[in-house]
């Protein structure tokens, strides 16, 4: 991925559950379509976000079809993988890529701790291998406060020294703003994405490409701004600041069923629980006084 194809705004979809916990095609698909109709360039699923550890391999298939199917162009959709055996990972990786998906965003595997790099490197190099030589639009995730494994900025050129074509990115949501400077200036020719909507303005003055973000899901326009602009929003900012005094994903789907009038959105799988009423309005009280009567 280019500098001359720059990234943008991808919403990380928060992935809707009817009562049965069965994914909820028909809420997810419009959601995916509004959230592009307000300026979004794509859509990521199965991130972390979209509770992508607790989705299938043959629901991943069903949501993928049935988005193409309903009208969302494949290059419009980010497709989320999380495995910790690379056959999976591969398996995950290359139906989406044979489907015509714009690319895919790697988590590493995280079920064993302490991992070196040269670890790290056999098992995304295994990867990449399985998927096989058409690998390409790999968003490499680094999420350490999650997967409990730091994507370091010598395994990132490694990997693009041993497959020129695969790496198309590096999604940084470590909060970790040494960390971002460093990525950006070794490797501000690939897409470097900024996990932290607090950080997104500063990453983009310093040549960061865009965002793969949960916030997108309610306020996609206030992020272009951000990213178009390099300037930062201290509404965006206050509203993180409350989210991640929450378990996060309970709580940005708690946003998204307020805003779109939806309690169904509100649900999750288990291990995740849904935010509690009490939780859930004060929350939607603190967004609707930053953004609600802010825009007044």
């Amino acid at each position: 991925m280019s500098r001359v194809e720059r990234f943008g705004l991808s919403a990380a979809l928060t992935m809707p559950f009817d009562a049965a916990l069965a994914i909820d095609l028909r809420a997810a698909i419009d959601h995916a379509k509004s959230c592009l109709q307000r300026g979004c360039s794509s859509v990521t699923l199965f991130g972390t976000t979209g509770e992508g550890s607790s989705i299938g391999a043959l629901e991943r298939q069903a949501v993928i079809k049935e988005f193409i199917a309903a009208g969302i162009e494949p290059s419009q959709i980010v497709v989320g993988i999380m495995a910790n055996s690379h056959v999976d990972a591969a398996e995950q990786a290359r139906f989406a890529l044979d489907a015509g998906c714009r690319g895919i965003l790697l988590a590493p595997p995280s079920y064993f701790k302490n991992v070196s790099d040269d670890g790290l490197f056999d098992w995304h190099s295994a990867t990449f291998r399985a998927v096989g030589p058409d690998v390409r639009g790999v968003i490499l995730y680094n999420l350490p406060s999650v997967t409990a494994v730091e994507i370091s900025i010598d395994l990132v050129t490694r990997l693009r020294e041993a497959f020129p074509n695969a790496i198309a990115g590096v999604k940084d949501s470590s909060g970790n703003w040494n960390y971002t400077e460093k990525m950006l200036a070794r490797h501000n020719d690939l897409a470097i994405l900024i996990g932290d909507e607090r950080s997104l303005a500063g990453g983009v003055r310093l040549g960061g490409q865009g965002a793969i973000s949960g916030l997108a899901n309610l306020y996609p326009e206030r992020l272009l701004r951000m990213i178009d602009e390099g300037r930062d929003d201290e509404e965006v900012v206050a509203a993180v600041n409350e989210l991640v005094k929450y378990p996060v994903i309970p709580a940005v789907k708690a946003m998204v069923a307020h805003h779109r009038g939806e309690d169904g959105w509100r649900r999750t799988r288990g291990p995740l629980e849904a935010l509690p009423e009490g939780d859930f309005k004060h929350l939607t009280t603190i967004f609707d006084r930053l953004f609600v009567a802010a825009a007044a």
